[in-house]
């Protein structure tokens, strides 16, 4: 049977608190990490974010922890050029991938991130699942699918993140949404449920901090 890729629904109200709780606790940065030896020991559950250049990763991180400068934010596309380690309390890492496709640096320096970016969705035992972060304004594209592919490869689960859905409106969404649910029909990795996400409004947020504390 085919997925349909549903919205997720609302979170219920303990599940939204078991959220709030766990971002509301401690959280810092623990490393950044240009090769997969600098990786620290894999003593925890991993939840990472991955995400073209530009697509709103670090302010989507922010957002869902609560800390504004955690991660860098960043108009220039292409600067985070590390994998970034981010440890939530004692029960998780949050790690944040660096930004494929467009990287505005010299293509030797963009061939090592995406070689390391590969090399630690293919091999990291302790991830749990991969949030694919999507632009509500443009859907997923060919580069969006060669990372869906890897993670179907490495059966690693993921699930598509819309995020700036506060930039388009309703009828751009559902043609977007369309585009989307289309590219994720081809991948067997991909989660049956579609976060939409807007960073500046707040909206998701809550529902995305629920699905990450119930990750295990």
């Amino acid at each position: 049977m085919q997925l349909t890729f549903s919205l997720a629904a609302a979170s219920e109200p303990d599940e939204t608190e078991a959220g709030r709780l766990l971002f509301a606790g401690q959280v810092e940065f623990v490393k950044g990490v240009v090769a997969m030896a600098g990786l620290p020991p894999a003593t925890r559950v991993e939840v990472c974010f991955a995400g073209r250049s530009n697509v709103g990763k670090s302010s989507l991180i922010n957002a869902v922890t609560g800390r504004k400068g955690l991660a860098r934010a960043s108009n220039t596309p292409g600067r985070t050029q590390e994998i970034n380690y981010f440890a939530v309390a004692e029960r998780l890492y949050l790690v944040d991938l660096p930004g494929y496709g467009y990287a505005n640096a010299p293509l030797a320096i963009v061939e090592r991130w995406q070689k390391l970016l590969k090399s630690y969705l293919a091999g990291r035992q302790t991830l749990r699942r991969a949030f694919v972060l999507i632009d509500a304004r443009h859907g997923a594209k060919a580069v969006d699918e060669e990372i869906m592919t890897l993670l179907d490869r490495a059966a690693v689960t993921f699930q598509c993140v819309m995020t700036k859905v506060d930039k388009v409106s309703a009828a751009e969404l559902e043609t977007t949404l369309a585009i989307t649910r289309t590219a994720l029909a081809r991948h067997p990795a991909a989660y049956p449920e579609i976060v939409l996400t807007s960073a500046d409004k707040g909206d998701g947020i809550e529902m995305l901090r629920a699905i990450i504390a119930h990750i295990d």
